[in-house]
């Protein structure tokens, strides 16, 4: 009896699978970075992201938390609360505002005499509705320093 009731359990287990929808990661990339202003310890800077959703639903964003190296340094981390929503396989750009303090890295990349910069950014979105409220990301490209 036990043992029937430990099989039937584990396929009714296994059976919920079928129930819960399968979420595909989107895809994040940087469009562009802007200097907005600064000085040698405090920058401001404008990202102009894209979010692409592989998936057949919309994705309600409530907000991220991120980390963006450039040339393996840190040059930004913190959240971003815009919310957004991005439609079912389609794509959404937005602006986050960004406060860097790393001085080292804008100088290596306005030194290097190409506006084509390496980066990764990291974090997690956060969903305002659906049986998953986060989706972590890691990804990495360049963007155009402008």
């Amino acid at each position: 009896m036990r043992s029937l009731f430990l099989v039937l359990a584990a396929l009714g287990l296994s059976g919920c699978s079928l129930f819960v929808p399968k979420l595909e990661k989107p895809t994040l990339s940087v469009v562009s970075v802007q200097l907005l202003k600064g000085d040698l310890w405090h920058q401001e800077l404008k990202l102009r992201m894209r979010v692409q959703n592989p998936n057949d639903r919309a994705l309600p964003v409530r907000g991220l938390t991120y980390e963006l190296d450039v040339d393996d340094q840190e040059l930004a981390h913190g959240t971003s609360g815009d919310s957004f929503v991005v439609p079912p396989l389609g794509e959404a750009e937005f602006d986050m505002s960004v406060s860097a303090n790393m001085a080292s890295v804008l100088v290596k990349v306005l030194g290097q005499g190409s506006n084509q910069v390496d980066y990764r950014l990291t974090g997690k979105i956060a969903l305002s509705s659906g049986l998953f409220r986060s989706i972590p990301f890691d990804e990495h490209g360049t963007f155009k320093w402008q």
